[in-house]
Parts: C-alpha cells; structure tokens; sequence
C-alpha cells in the first residue's frame, strides 16, 4: 500500500524522503516511468514535493507517484533554454537573499527571481545580508534599496550574521513553514540557516577574492529542520549564477510587477506595454516617482531578452 512523504534531498537520481512534520528521513528512489514522464523540466521531482511510495524490505523506498503541487519556481535551465529546471516545490514563503557589496548587487537577476514567485504565486521576502560591512559607511544605500522594493510592495529584511540582525525577524516568519532561500553565489545563504539554527550542517565558503564573486558551497537542493522542526523547514538551494524567466509570454511580464499590476489597469489603451503607447499610466507614475527607474528598467530587459539572464 502506498504512503505519503515530502522530497527532503535530492541528489541526482537519489532521495530523502520523510513524513513531515516528523523528521524522519529515509532514501528513495524514482520509478523509470516517471522519469520519462519529466517532460520539459530537467528534474521531475523536486525538494518540497510530496511524493507516494513504496517501502521495500531490502534497498531504498520507490517513489510511485508525485502529488499535485500548490505551487514550484522554476528557472530556464541554464545550458539547455528549451528546458526548465525546479528549484523547489510547496513553498510557503520565498526568502531572496542579497547584498549590496560582496558580491555587488544585480538588480535584473534580483528582479527576474521575484517575477517567478510573483508567476507561480510564492510569497517572497527579501533578505538584505552582510549590513554589518556597509551600514556604517554607506547607510543611505540601504535606504535606497528598501525604497526601490518596498514601494513595489516587498518587505526588505536588514540582516548580518556577525550582529545579528535581522535573525529573529526571519525566524518569526519561517515557523510552522517551508521556506527556500535562495539567491547569487557569495550572498550567505547558508550562514544564515545556520544563524537559525547552528546545528545544521551545511558548507560554506569565503568569496573568490579575485572578483569578489561568491563561491559555489551548496551543491544540490536540501531541506533542514529548524531546531528539530518547531522554527518550520527550510530549503537551501545552489547558488544561482542564472535566471531565465520560464513560461511567461511578453505580453505578461508587466503583470508580475506588483507596482505596475496596480497602475495598469488606468492605462488608455489595453492591453498596455508601457512603453510607448500614449496615457500610459505607469510611464506617468514613474515620471512621478511612484514607480523606482531601477524596477523599470529590468522590465524593459526582460522584454527584449526572452532567454536567460546571465551576469
């Protein structure tokens, strides 16, 4: 008889799977016909997906049939553009994690992620890490990213590892939950699980000093108890070097910025690009200020470039 449990590692055609809210993890394997079933992703099942199986007396579990999702992101895959890769499944809340500096921010790459929770219906939350190394000297950079974000409607969270920061903030909203961070290479993802919760085992690394780029440290998708599972769950994903937008049409870019979602529907003309047509209430807000240059101007990239983001 098959029983019920969520994808809680995977690592090529390996699996964790337990019975959440229990941590009880054990291995899986993936039935050969639901790996040809995978279609246009280039992983079929997910960390987060809850999954039937199998139990078998001697070897690893198999896993017979994946569940509906309530909701996955997904980028395109970075070497194959026809495929999409998930990142996670039945997500709960997104935490995007950046920095200004070390490694410096990419606004597009930024912006490409929270238009994929905003697609697949993720709530999202941004983690602004490392303040401790730039809130002294340059405190009116921070200003100025919360005022980009959270005129679009996102909660901006300061956060330092070494102050801490920002640590019980995201505790609070990861309890009774499974939350994913993800974000760059460098941006501290990993130390900042571990800020949860110390006793995670998880590798992290030093930025490469030639570039001040981050270092891959996370090497496949995992999931981890917070302190046994009574802070909730959380999903620590690969450092993203990549982001192509994965389903969307052109024309519906614009409906997954919140700040514009709200204005467009004053347009004269619809359906608006808003980037030429004349009324165009969202051009009006951003002359108004209203609407941040920055925002506007990784939606204009993502018009014209329909394939994958690459720093």
């Amino acid at each position: 008889m098959a029983s019920t449990a969520t994808v809680v590692k995977h690592t090529g055609s390996h699996y964790l799977l337990s019975p959440l809210p229990r941590w009880e993890p054990f291995e899986a394997v993936l039935r050969g016909q639901l790996r040809l079933q995978s279609g246009n992703s280039t992983n079929p099942i997910a960390v987060g997906d809850r999954v039937e199986y199998e139990a078998c007396e001697q070897g690893p579990a198999v896993i017979t049939q994946v569940l509906e999702r309530k909701n996955h992101l997904v980028r395109k895959s970075v070497n194959l553009s026809r495929q999409s890769h998930i990142i996670a499944a039945n997500i709960d809340r997104a935490f995007v994690v950046t920095s200004l500096y070390f490694p410096e921010v990419k606004l597009p790459f930024l912006d490409r992620i929270l238009v994929t929770c905003e697609m697949f219906g993720i709530p999202a939350t941004i983690l602004l890490n490392k303040t401790d190394l730039y809130r002294g000297e340059m405190p009116g950079a921070i200003d100025d990213f919360q005022r980009i974000y959270q005129s679009a409607g996102y909660e901006v969270i300061p956060c330092s590892v070494r102050t801490g920061e920002g640590i019980e903030a995201v505790r609070a909203q990861c309890r009774e939950r499974v939350c994913l961070f993800c974000g760059e290479s460098g941006v501290g993802k990993s130390s900042l699980v571990k800020a949860l919760d110390p006793s995670v085992e998880l590798r992290t690394a030093a930025l490469s000093t030639a570039h001040l780029q981050g270092r891959h440290t996370t090497t496949f998708y995992e999931m981890f108890p917070l302190n046994g599972g009574r802070d909730g769950f959380v999903i620590d994903s690969p450092g993203l070097r990549a982001f192509g937008l994965s389903g969307v049409e052109k024309e519906e870019i614009a409906l997954y910025f919140p700040e514009m979602l709200r204005i467009g529907a004053q347009c004269r003309y619809q359906p608006c690009t808003h980037t030429h047509e004349p009324g165009c209430a969202v051009k009006e807000a951003l002359e108004k200020g209203e609407i941040a240059p920055e925002r506007y101007q990784s939606y204009l990239g993502m018009l014209e470039e329909e394939s994958k983001y690459r720093k």
